[in-house]
Parts: C-alpha cells; structure tokens; sequence
C-alpha cells in the first residue's frame, strides 16, 4: 500500500528518534534493571549498647541524612508503646522522608507449655497491631530457641545447635511453630502485615527448617525475612532457596570485627541471587560490627547501593 505524504513524514522522524536515541529503538528488547530500595534496621545503631542511640526517632534522623529510604524498627528498642508514641513515630519518619519498611520483633514457639505457648501467640498478635498503628507491611518472626543452651554466647560457640528440651523432639517442635504461627494470621491479615518467618535460631537455623513451617501453613500473609547474616557456612545456596518467598532482606555488615563471628560477604553475588528471585523489595541493613555506627552505616549504604541500586 502506498505511503500518503503525511504517513511517509510521520515513519521518517520516527525514524530519526530511534537513530539518535539507541535506547528507544532498544526499549522491547532491554528489561529494565531493579533498584531495590535500601533501608536500615534501628538495631544498626542501638546494638543494644549505645544508650545515646537507642530513640527511635535519633535513629530516623541519621538514616535521612545519610540517604537511606528507608527504617527497619527493631521492637526490643522501643521504650513507649502508647499511641502517641506510635504515631509520633510513623510521622517523623514521613517528614523525613523515609518509609517504615520492617518491624522486628522476638517470640519463642519452642515450649512444651501451651500456656507458654499461648502468651508468644498472644505477645505476636499485640506486635502485629503496632506494625499495623505505625503503617509498617511487614514484621520479623521467629520461631524461638529450645533455651537449653546455657547462654548465647554457647549458642554461638556451637554455631547456633542447640538440642531439644529433655524429654521432647524437633518434631514436636514444628508443630507447636506451625499451630502457633497459624494462630497470629488472622490478625496479620486483618491488619495487612505480613509474617516474616527468618532464618534466625532454633527450628529457623535451616533454609529446610523455615520453609517447613512456610509451606505447611500455605498463607500469603506468613513469608521469610531472609538474613544474609545466619547461614554461618557456605549462605549462598541457603539464601538462594529462601529468595523465592522473601519479603523483606536484612543484610549484614561487620566492619570492626563482629562480636561473634564476622562473614565476609560478597553482596554483589547475593544481589544477583535475589534478582534472579525477582525480589523487588527492600534491603534493610544490620549493621552488626564493632566501628562506630556513624562510620561503618554509611560505608555499608554505599556497599549496598552498588550491589542492589
């Protein structure tokens, strides 16, 4: 069919648009790149340890100045939980800029007593509706530790094993974890938080052991927050299994030695893990050495930032 005058122009600057821009004639063929957005857990500053670090609101303020997206808030650091108090918080970090990307909160699933048992459900379900007060999506669970460990630093020494309670099993074990775990989702969905189960200790210690209790309770509202930090021998295929079901990524730094162990990380590769995952969302930053905090965040956002940005 022959080309009218006005078709003929409107093909010729096409035309021209594409030769000087390579990138528009490329477009259908290129996949545009993730850049996942980083974030930076309260606890990278606080330690549990640095009094002066330990408002919630301090930690918001240097995680804008020093280009963070977002805040990961660690439960254990907070010292009001009223609702003024929640508010105060989500406000400060919009006037800043910053989105609440993560909650991370302790319970423990790993006793014989149901009524132990019930006051972790009950203990979850009260974080859950915080996280729901201060707009935050999604929250760290775990499923607890056996305790029979004299104290953490002979869990550590023994790379995180520790036997059951006497008398009963690991099977046992993932039952209660999975009853429990169960037990909180009506109020995660009610409130659209989703459960993080992480890699952490006890029945968590394996990427086989969190997505046991994933995949046996089937919801989209119980997922994994992966810890690059947790798998203290050979990560990379660990997380890779995990990647799939991640919603929040908390990433380890050790600049000044670790207090308990220090891995060398390499970022770039577990970059590449989770965009083969096509995990899109946040990368929250624990920064767990022994520098000053003022130093070795910043260093670690911009280590972060080449891998994932």
């Amino acid at each position: 069919m022959p080309l009218n005058r006005r078709s003929f122009l409107a093909a010729s600057a096409a035309g021209l648009a594409a030769a000087s821009h390579p990138s528009v004639a490329n477009a259908a063929d290129t996949k545009p790149k993730v850049r996942n957005p980083i974030g930076v857990s309260t606890y990278s500053f606080w330690q549990f340890k640095n009094a002066d670090l330990r408002s919630i609101e301090k930690c918001i303020d240097l995680a804008a100045e020093m280009g963070f997206d977002a805040v990961e808030i660690l439960h254990r650091q907070m010292t009001d939980e009223s609702d003024g108090t929640l508010q105060k918080i989500k406000r400060h970090a919009f006037v800043n800029g910053l989105s609440l990307c993560g909650f991370s909160t302790h319970q423990g699933f790993l006793s014989a007593s149901k009524e132990t048992r019930q006051k972790n459900v009950d203990l979850t379900i009260k974080q859950i509706e915080l996280a729901y007060k201060m707009g935050i999506p999604t929250m760290r669970v775990n499923t607890g530790r056996w305790e029979t460990s004299k104290n953490f630093d002979e869990l550590m020494k023994n790379k995180g094993i520790e036997p059951p309670t006497a008398g009963h099993t690991e099977e046992e074990g993932f039952g209660w974890a999975i009853d429990s775990l169960t037990a909180c989702l009506k109020t995660a969905e009610k409130c659209g938080v989703t459960l993080g189960l992480e890699n952490h200790w006890g029945l968590g210690r394996t990427p086989e052991g969190v997505l046991r209790i994933v995949d046996a309770i089937k919801s989209p509202w119980l997922q994994v927050t992966l810890d690059t930090g947790n798998f203290l021998e050979d990560p990379y295929d660990k997380l890779e299994k995990l990647a799939p079901k991640t919603v929040l990524l908390q990433t380890k730094t050790y600049y000044g030695g670790g207090t308990w162990y220090t891995l060398d990380l390499d970022y770039d590769r577990i970059a590449k893990i989770m965009r083969k995952a096509n995990y899109k969302g946040y990368v929250s930053l624990e920064f767990e050495g022994k520098e000053d905090a003022r130093t070795a965040v910043p260093k670690s956002l911009e280590l972060l930032r080449k891998a994932f940005g």
